[in-house]
């Protein structure tokens, strides 16, 4: 098995951070990974792509992709701005949105054969959390609890054990709590 993770955020969101968080997931699973950013000028607010790779075996593949099996959106806007349409979701490929309860329309998205959707509302979550950095909700580790749901390749008590290997205990265990509420509070909307 090899799944190709893609994650769009926004600068601040802490899409970086998820991606790397869950190769170290991973690797607790004796699962190989691999994570690794793709931004232009680093602002906040600005549009950031990261990659991450999980499998079973070495993986000899490096490098961007733009076939994704899960796509992972931290802020449901940029999906208006087009940037799903650069990436091909494969068939049976996962759509997890950062929404309270966004439609997912197919003209906004390119894909192989059908795709499962997915909502969560990590900004929420964040929120009542304090994982608030300059004004603006840290929505990572949310997310990160939804994939693990959404795409059960690893268990949330890795992913809970990495947030807190990566962040610490102060900061990790809010965080952890996020990841957990997310996991729950996943919603699927269906196929597109």
């Amino acid at each position: 098995m090899l799944y190709e993770i893609l994650f769009y955020g926004r600068g601040g969101q802490g899409a970086v951070t998820a991606s790397h968080i869950l190769v170290q997931a991973a690797i607790y699973e004796n699962k190989y990974g691999q994570g690794f950013p793709f931004f232009s000028a680093e602002r906040r607010g600005a549009p950031v792509t990261a990659y991450a790779r999980i499998s079973d075996k070495p993986i000899l593949r490096r490098g961007v992709f733009s076939k994704a099996d899960l796509v992972v959106v931290f802020d449901h806007r940029l999906i208006q701005l087009g940037l799903l349409k650069k990436v091909l979701i494969k068939n049976n490929g996962i759509l997890i949105v950062n929404a309270r309860g966004a439609e997912i329309s197919r003209n906004h998205i390119n894909v192989e054969g059908k795709v499962h959707v997915y909502a969560v509302d990590a900004t929420k979550i964040a929120e009542e959390l304090g994982l608030i950095v300059a004004g603006w909700p840290v929505v990572n580790t949310a997310m990160l609890g939804a994939i693990v749901r959404a795409l059960p390749i690893l268990s949330i008590q890795s992913v809970e054990k990495a947030i807190i290997e990566y962040l610490g205990p102060r900061i990790g265990e809010s965080n952890r709590e996020a990841a957990s509420r997310a996991y729950k509070e996943l919603v699927y909307l269906g196929e597109v």
